[in-house]
């Protein structure tokens, strides 16, 4: 029994199962990015630019850091960005 190539196996499994995870998480990052640039672009034009302020405020004392004017910003420049590119064709968007 050669020990050393179970141990590299079960290694080897593991490193896959740690992307495999990776990059659900990620994709599970985009979709939720997209969702949010959407609502957030049909929140504009009803209630206007200002909302992006007020909805990062809310979502800051609510949820905690990593949601500033800035990055709710980002996520809707990456709604309109994947409406035209690929992207959204990977992620399976709705429209």
């Amino acid at each position: 029994m050669n020990y050393y190539n179970e141990i590299k196996e079960e290694l080897i499994k593991n490193e896959i199962n740690k992307k495999v995870k990776s990059y659900s998480i990620n994709r599970s990052d985009l979709n939720a990015y997209f969702n949010v640039g959407m609502i957030l672009s049909k929140a504009g034009k009803h209630y206007g630019e200002g909302i992006i302020k007020e909805y990062s405020k809310k979502l800051t004392k609510e949820l905690g850091k990593g949601y500033t004017e800035t990055n709710l910003k980002y996520f809707r420049q990456f709604y309109f960005f994947s409406k035209s590119h690929t992207v959204c064709d990977e992620l399976s968007c709705k429209n």
